[in-house]
């Protein structure tokens, strides 16, 4: 039986859960509520979902350098201090009947630097709070909170602002978010050697260069540019697809679409026993190479329509990259100077963020030239490349966590 992981570490995966829970119902309770409330339309929408991105691009790569240079835990603090204060202030809106569009994409954009500051202070912070040996654990349970949050927030936030009002989503998502908080303030982060001081945009290329030219971490990092990008060439085709060559009710495309989130639960739950029965480079190719049999999958429905095998197919997109993600973060930890892992973060963070906008606009693009299923060959495509860049690198030969870079 695996040993117990640390009590701060167990502090860290509560707040975890909370916070993306928080994350999760706000994210499904804005456009809800913006709809429902001030009619918005497809404009709006669209609009609302760019701001709640932007802080991801321009951000990143700031509050990275900053989880380098303060602590960590104390970072975090105040990413989920300005959630939570940004949830309340749009709760207030809703309670007093002042909802507006521009207070809405606002308070969204804070909220999203709030979970910029958190996604990027986390994975830095669990090696200081872990044994080594017990990383790819830790990344686990942190990432099933994430899948948990992500498979059940959508559902959760259209349940609460249907019956019980615009107002209910964001009272829980603001106790959730207020939660996280005391759960970190509480936690005991150890104390870190003071680096000298050097000016941000050296610090900030040295981040970058290791990445680059760290045999390990550069095929990392172009596999998600590959995967996001073919992601969304997918999603920018799959509903219309679902609808027109399927022949799929909008309620049989969500259960389609749910099978995602299914399988991203199953597969964090799964991640500990399939690292443990292969080389850990295998392990981390896993994913990449289910995303391809995935789209495959997709794909075949082209000659054989199925919404059955569209669920299974979008069931192994989440196995199978959560898995990915577990492996590849735990790797990105053990081989990362401490001092330098919000910045490493940070570039990864960055990268596969500004990936999503390209996949999505190329989809759109595809699509309207060359119709659906021009897009799903495209796809396939992109989840082939991404599988041959990261089978072919030096991860092959890697059997066993390697020692940490110094």
């Amino acid at each position: 039986m695996p040993p117990t992981l640390p009590r701060p570490f167990t502090a860290l995966a509560w707040s975890n859960l909370a916070a993306q829970s928080a994350e999760q119902l706000s994210l499904a309770a804005v456009p809800l509520v913006a709809v429902l409330v001030l009619n918005a339309g497809p404009g709006e929408i669209g609009a609302l979902a760019a701001v709640q991105t932007l802080p991801f691009l321009l951000l990143s790569i700031p509050l990275g350098l900053l989880a380098d240079r303060v602590s960590r835990r104390r970072l975090m603090v105040w990413a989920e201090a300005l959630r939570a204060l940004s949830l309340l202030a749009l709760l207030a809106m809703v309670l007093g009947g002042q909802l507006s569009f521009a207070g809405l994409a606002v308070l969204g954009f804070l909220g999203a630097v709030g979970t910029v500051g958190f996604s990027v202070a986390a994975p830095a912070l669990v090696p200081a709070l872990v044994p080594r040996e017990s990383l790819a654990r830790a990344n686990g349970r942190l990432e099933l909170a994430r899948s948990a949050a992500y498979a059940g927030g959508p559902a959760l936030a259209g349940a609460l602002v249907t019956w019980a009002g615009a107002s209910a989503a964001f009272v829980l998502a603001s106790v959730l978010s207020v939660s996280a908080l005391c759960l970190l303030w509480g936690l005991a982060e150890p104390v870190r050697a003071a680096a000298a001081p050097r000016h941000p945009l050296l610090e900030i290329r040295d981040g970058a260069q290791f990445v680059w030219r760290q045999p390990f971490l550069r095929p990392m990092l172009l596999t998600g540019v590959a995967w996001n990008i073919s992601w969304f060439v997918l999603q920018a085709a799959y509903v219309p697809y679902a609808v027109r060559a399927l022949g799929l009710s909008a309620q049989a495309v969500g259960v389609t679409l749910a099978g995602y989130g299914a399988g991203m639960v199953v597969g964090a739950l799964l991640a500990s026993r399939i690292v443990g029965a292969m080389p850990f480079g295998r392990a981390i190719q896993f994913g990449p190479a289910v995303s391809v049999l995935a789209a495959a999958m997709v794909v075949a429905t082209l000659l054989v329509p199925s919404g059955a095998l569209v669920f299974a197919a979008f069931f192994l997109f989440g196995a199978g990259p959560i898995i990915w993600t577990i492996t590849s973060t735990t790797l990105r930890q053990s081989i990362t100077p401490g001092a330098m892992l919000g910045r490493v973060s940070s570039v990864f963070l960055t990268v596969n963020a500004g990936s999503r906008p390209v996949g999505a606009a190329l989809g759109g693009l595809v699509g309207a030239t060359w119709g659906e299923a021009a897009c799903l060959w495209l796809a396939l495509a992109g989840f082939i490349v991404q599988a041959v860049v990261i089978l072919v690198s030096a991860l092959s030969e890697l059997s066993v966590l390697p020692e940490p870079a110094h």
